[in-house]
């Protein structure tokens, strides 16, 4: 299961990579494992500031579609288009070209909020 250390978690499986006063979404190699092959990705929040773990969007998989939350308060200011055509980069390559979202985060205290990698394993392995 790849995890990167340079990254922080959500218990919803969400990565967050934290760049100044942005920051880029997406799920986790174990939530994209466990939905099976993606085929749709919907975000119809873009320029919308949004409160912490409020729905951004949605991921539909062959059997099941999840809410995405939002890991901290924020505008989202770009979604990743390339998933309209290839959704299924959410898949292949979870913490690269698979991205969601780019957020402009309002409360950088919220950060803290987030897991590190090791705690996201023991959180993924319990």
């Amino acid at each position: 299961m790849n995890i990167p250390a340079e990254l922080k978690y959500t218990k919803d499986h969400e990565w967050v990579k934290i760049e100044d006063d942005t920051i880029t979404v997406g799920i986790t190699d174990f939530a994209q494992s466990e939905l099976g092959d993606i085929v749709y990705v919907e975000v119809e929040t873009v320029d919308e500031t949004l409160e912490a773990d409020e729905v951004f969007g949605t991921v539909e998989a062959v059997k099941t579609v999840s809410d995405l939350f939002l890991p901290v308060s924020g505008e989202i200011i770009e979604f990743n288009e390339g998933l309209e055509d290839e959704p299924e980069k959410v898949n292949t390559d979870p913490y690269g070209e698979g991205w969601m979202v780019k957020v402009k985060f309002s409360d950088a205290s919220q950060l803290d909020n987030l897991m590190s990698a090791e705690a996201y394993k023991e959180l993924i392995s319990a």
